[in-house]
């Protein structure tokens, strides 16, 4: 099955054809809207006009996590608010969040992009698909969402929590997708374990899942305990969310919807770019986005690109999976998290110190943070009921910046191992080979 057979599909010759003739659009409507971005490329001493192939995209300059900092809230809209139809949000460095706005044709190719990814797993419009991603701000729910109705899909719009009610209505519903972070499918995975239904009792037959790094061994779990094929789906708020890449039923990289979005594999110490199959930060320009558009955005993800033919019929370029990043993000239940983000909070209380260690682990298939922080010289931690209400204002501070709960473990001071160089903030104890 296949959504768009012309742009799946596409000979090079073409797709190249459609990439430019929108690349070249997409730079005259940043640089005659974006002011910022349009003063980014004059100082780089480039034109629209000077965009005449897609190998002159590397004339323009990037735009990186820093330049929406900077230009928090609105200030790399390129529509105006009237024609914004849906704001979506992602954690920032700073503690303010990423803000992107969509127009409707925005959130057209929004849709038409995973619309690709549903029909990669096999999903049409008689299927029922099941969406435990969370709505809301953050682009999951919302996002498979609008591409289960643009293939007219019936929609559960179940969101994440109250796992007993999900293998309810799977059951009952006959859902035939499952929509989620694969930590909450292999939770899912052991309700219905439990609750004594077999994976062949269950309609579902594909899992499209993202939002955060997986094993293989995790896939072959989900994939055992409810009884289908597990794909993997890409995408970034800042670009549209997800819907950007997804793999088909080959399982051989994930097809990048390069009619909508152009990616670069660039090498993160010279930022010049490198070859298809050499691994480097991933690099993405939307082409068709009014309302926030994108060019030469540094997405800190490192993996290599794949070209040629695939099994399944679709000539897209494909994206391997993320080995890693280039920058102190984590993604934690789905959530972009950032140690600067911690360090903030930490700095409102003058009861701690700036000495402080981030913990991030897996445990029973979910992803969990805590944060070890000292107290200031002259104050212990045997006063239990002194410690007991501070660990309740930081937690509520972090829970308020982060958006996901965050347990504090509270040290004398003194207890950390100091460094002579850059501190090691974050100790990441999550197994992703």
């Amino acid at each position: 099955m296949i959504w768009n057979k012309e742009m799946e599909c596409a000979d090079r010759e073409t797709m190249r054809a459609v990439q430019l003739e929108r690349l070249q659009a997409t730079v005259k409507y940043e640089y005659e809207n974006v002011p910022y971005y349009a003063a980014k490329m004059d100082k780089a001493g480039v034109k629209p006009e000077d965009i005449q192939t897609l190998e002159d995209i590397q004339l323009l300059p990037f735009i990186t996590k820093e330049d929406l900092a900077a230009n928090y809230p609105t200030g790399l809209f390129a529509a105006p608010m009237k024609d914004i139809v849906r704001i979506q949000s992602s954690s920032g460095t700073t503690g303010k969040p990423k803000i992107v706005g969509y127009t409707q044709g925005d959130m057209d190719d929004w849709g038409e992009a995973v619309a690709r990814g549903l029909t990669m797993c096999g999903i049409g419009a008689n299927d029922v698909a099941h969406i435990s991603y969370g709505y809301g701000l953050f682009t999951g729910g919302l996002g498979a969402h609008a591409g289960a109705e643009a293939i007219g899909a019936t929609v559960l719009p179940m969101s994440s929590g109250n796992t007993a009610r999900q293998v309810m209505f799977m059951q009952d519903m006959k859902s035939d997708v499952l929509c989620c972070t694969p930590s909450y499918a292999l939770t899912i995975a052991e309700a219905v374990e439990k609750a004594g239904i077999k994976p062949e009792e269950l309609q579902l037959r594909a899992g499209l899942f993202g939002a955060e790094p997986w094993t293989q061994s995790m896939r072959d779990k989900i994939e055992k305990g409810l009884g289908i094929r597990a794909h993997d789906i890409y995408g970034l708020t800042e670009i549209t969310g997800p819907g950007t890449a997804t793999s088909c039923i080959e399982n051989n990289g994930m097809h990048i919807c390069e009619d909508l979005f152009y990616p670069e594999i660039v090498d993160p110490n010279t930022l010049k770019p490198l070859p298809v199959g050499e691994t480097g930060e991933l690099v993405f320009t939307t082409l068709c986005k009014r309302g926030m558009p994108m060019i030469r955005y540094r997405t800190r993800d490192i993996c290599y690109l794949m070209d040629g033919k695939c099994a399944c019929g679709r000539t897209s370029i494909r994206m391997s999976r993320v080995f890693g990043r280039t920058d102190d993000m984590l993604i934690v239940k789905g959530v972009n998290v950032f140690p600067s983000q911690v360090e903030t909070v930490i700095a409102k209380f003058e009861e701690l110190t700036l000495n402080y260690k981030i913990l991030v682990d897996r445990k029973h298939n979910s992803d969990t943070i805590e944060l070890m922080v000292e107290f200031a010289d002259g104050l212990e931690i045997d006063d239990i009921e002194f410690v007991e209400n501070m660990k309740r204002r930081v937690e509520h501070a972090l829970r308020d910046i982060l958006q996901i709960g965050c347990k504090v473990r509270f040290l004398n001071a003194g207890t950390l191992p100091r460094s002579e160089g850059k501190a090691v903030r974050v100790e990441d104890r999550r197994k992703y080979e």
